[in-house]
Order: structure tokens, then C-alpha cells, then sequence
């Protein structure tokens, strides 16, 4: 059994990826910006007394990471690196502070933990790394242009340090979520008023995919089959969409693409309902909310 790290772990992905894992008998480090607003984890741990430590975590401080990993004596053999926000909106509309709270969150945040857990590894020569990225590190599309940037850093750096740390005998994993049933998700379902038809049309695309919700295990399933499988496989996608989202995009040439994102409201719903089965058409019923407004997992 190992010893793992989560960021992260407060709801959605990095909560059922801890319950997950520590169900099937590996210690786990919870770790999430605040405990105290989110004792659901700590709750359930404690009811079915389970192998899981919820420590203070902010992975956007260089100190918060510094003081976290200090504080764990024992080996960490599985790093996890789920931490992330939600940002959506078009380049235009976006504040740039989000954009680079963005950025510093999932891209840096990652990078943050796996140069704290890193030099540990290497002396012990064993450990592994698995990254949370999302179909989004590989398909860029409006509204979410400030996000994908982020995943499509932490792919590329994902790539590169798998091939450093190999001789090492330390494993580098990324996996990539479609649509599932989180608060990011969520966030993006609530319209947005914008400039740009886009921001709209995809809240719709998820309002639509979640009528038929992937929950967040998924994801953690996939999390611990790596761990226990010992795979060297670098790229795991991740519920149903997933691959098959990615293998529909790269299907079309570049100039296809941004045309398919280009086209006017009508001709999208009807190219969306064609190759998906979703209406993604605007419903009476749908929230409203701040362009780029944000979610914390």
C-alpha cells in the first residue's frame, strides 16, 4: 500500500479520489486550502474510519507548500496533483488577474508540489506522479481559452519530466477528465451574459452533458488503477467523452476547428445535436452568473 498526496480534496475529483483510495487501504495526505469550510472529507473518514490525514494546503503560496510538505515525516511515494480553479470567459472579457490566478493555480501549483516531493523520490529511486489535466489540455475552445491554457502547461511540463525522472524509476501519469458532474462543471453550466456568442453556447454543451452526470469516481478509479497497476503509460483519459472527444478533434484540420467554433448560434446546436445527441440550446430555466466566475477544488 502506498503512501499518497492529494491537492486539492475538498470536493469533486480530489474528495473521491481520496475516499478511493483510502477505501482500498493506501494512507492518504489530504490536503485543501481551507479544512474548516470543507469538513466533509474529515467527516467521512472518521465515520468509516479510514487512512486519511487532512492537512492545510494552498498550492498557489510557494510558503503554503513549503510548510505542508515539511510537516509530512513519512515517504510520500504517490504525489497527486488535482488542485485547480475554473475559468471561463472570453480573452476579451476576462480580467487579467484571473487569467493569471489561473495560471498560477493549476500550472504553477503543480509545479510547486512536484519540486517539494521530487528530491525525496529521487534518493529513494521510486515514486510516481500523477498529474490531473483535463480533455482541456488537449482541445482549446472559447469560453475556456485561459483554462486550456493552464492544462495544456501542465501537459507539457507533465511530458518533459516524465522523461527526466524515469532513470529515476519514477513514474509520470496525467490524466484528462471530460465532463463530469463537479463544481468547475457546474460553474460553466450557469449562462453568462458576454460579447461573444460562445461563452452562452457552451454553458448549454455542459447544462446538457450533465442531464446525464459522470460522477467525479470516475476519475478516481482511474487514479488508483494507475497507482496499482504500476503502468508507465504517460496519457489516461478519463469517463466516457473523453477519448472520444479528443479523437473527434483530431479528426479536423486546425482551420476546421476554428471554423466549427466560428459558425453562427443555429448552425452549432444543430452541427452539436448531430455529432453528440446534446441540446445545447438555451433553456427558460438556466442561472446567470459573473463572466470568468471561478471555482476552488
Amino acid at each position: 500500500m502506498a503512501t499518497v498526496l492529494i491537492t486539492g480534496t475538498s470536493s469533486g475529483i480530489g474528495m473521491s479520489t481520496a475516499l478511493e483510495l483510502a477505501r482500498a487501504g493506501h494512507t492518504v495526505i489530504a490536503t485543501m486550502r481551507n479544512p474548516a469550510a470543507s469538513p466533509g472529507l474529515a467527516e467521512t473518514a472518521r465515520r468509516e474510519g479510514l487512512p486519511v490525514k487532512v492537512l492545510t494546503l494552498d498550492v498557489s503560496s510557494d510558503e503554503s507548500v513549503r510548510s505542508c510538505f515539511a510537516a509530512v515525516a513519512e515517504p510520500i511515494d504517490v504525489l497527486v496533483n488535482n488542485a485547480g480553479v475554473e475559468c471561463h470567459g472570453s480573452v476579451e472579457e476576462l480580467p487579467m488577474e484571473e487569467i493569471i490566478g489561473t495560471m498560477n493555480t493549476n500550472y504553477f501549483g503543480a509545479v510547486r508540489c512536484i519540486k517539494a516531493v521530487l528530491p525525496r523520490m529521487r534518493e529513494a529511486r521510486s515514486g510516481c506522479i500523477i498529474n490531473v489535466s483535463s480533455v482541456a489540455g488537449h482541445i482549446s475552445c472559447p469560453p475556456l481559452g485561459a483554462y486550456s491554457a493552464s492544462k495544456f502547461a501542465l501537459e507539457a511540463i507533465s511530458e518533459a519530466l516524465a522523461g527526466e525522472v524515469k532513470p529515476s524509476n519514477i513514474r509520470v501519469a496525467i490524466v484528462e477528465p471530460g465532463i463530469q458532474d463537479t463544481k468547475m462543471a457546474r460553474a460553466i453550466e450557469n449562462g453568462t451574459p458576454s460579447l461573444y456568442p460562445q461563452v452562452v453556447r457552451f454553458s448549454g454543451l455542459f447544462r446538457a452533458a450533465l442531464a446525464n452526470p459522470v460522477p467525479p469516481a470516475a476519475t478516481a478509479q482511474v487514479v488508483r488503477q494507475i497507482i496499482e497497476s504500476g503502468t508507465w503509460q504517460l496519457r489516461h483519459p478519463s469517463g466516457p467523452d473523453a477519448a472520444a472527444f479528443m479523437a473527434w478533434r483530431a479528426s479536423m484540420t486546425d482551420e476546421q476547428w476554428i471554423a466549427w467554433n466560428a459558425q453562427d448560434d443555429e448552425s452549432w446546436y444543430q452541427q452539436v445535436e448531430r455529432d453528440f445527441g446534446l441540446d445545447a440550446r438555451p433553456q427558460p430555466e438556466a442561472g446567470s452568473g459573473a463572466v470568468g466566475a471561478g471555482a476552488q477544488v
